[in-house]
């Protein structure tokens, strides 16, 4: 019974632990979440891991929505401009509805967006992006841009 309890204990701390560190974590950024702050990756090469931040502290970006583009398992990799004309369509509404602003006119906060590459669309089927709001600037900040926040 006692080695029961202390599993159980060891488990619950492991589990509160995570939660707790999450946000000063790297993690993959297919696994980022909306509401989530992280520095924003300067070169335009592939990028996989992704520093985590609560928004409290700087960092570059914050998720505000999380979409899976509407192509078939089977269908081929899209063109840049259809995946990107898809993508955009879908986070420019999410952009104000989150943060109360509007994307395309607003001086300080544009958006940018993670897409799949054609690899993870042939391979495993990955249709999933992510859009976070961004400065245009590009200076880092350390509040939350969700209009409630």
């Amino acid at each position: 019974m006692k080695t029961i309890a202390l599993r159980v204990g060891l488990i619950a701390a492991v589990g509160v632990g995570a939660l707790i560190l999450r946000p000063f974590l790297s993690g993959n950024v297919g696994e980022l979440k909306v509401g989530e702050c992280f520095d924003v990756p300067t070169a335009t090469e592939t990028v996989e891991d992704i520093q985590h931040h609560p928004c409290t502290d700087a960092h570059g970006g914050e998720v505000f929505f999380v979409g899976t583009h509407a192509a078939a398992k089977d269908a081929p990799y899209p063109a840049d401009t259809a995946l990107t004309a898809e993508i955009e369509a879908a986070c420019t509404p999410a952009f104000t509805a989150y943060t109360g602003l509007d994307a395309i006119t607003d001086p300080t906060w544009t958006f940018g967006y993670f897409y799949p590459l054609k690899k993870g669309w042939d391979d495993d089927d990955d249709r999933g992006f992510i859009c976070y709001a961004t400065r245009v600037d590009e200076a880092p900040t350390n509040t939350s841009i969700k209009k409630a926040a």
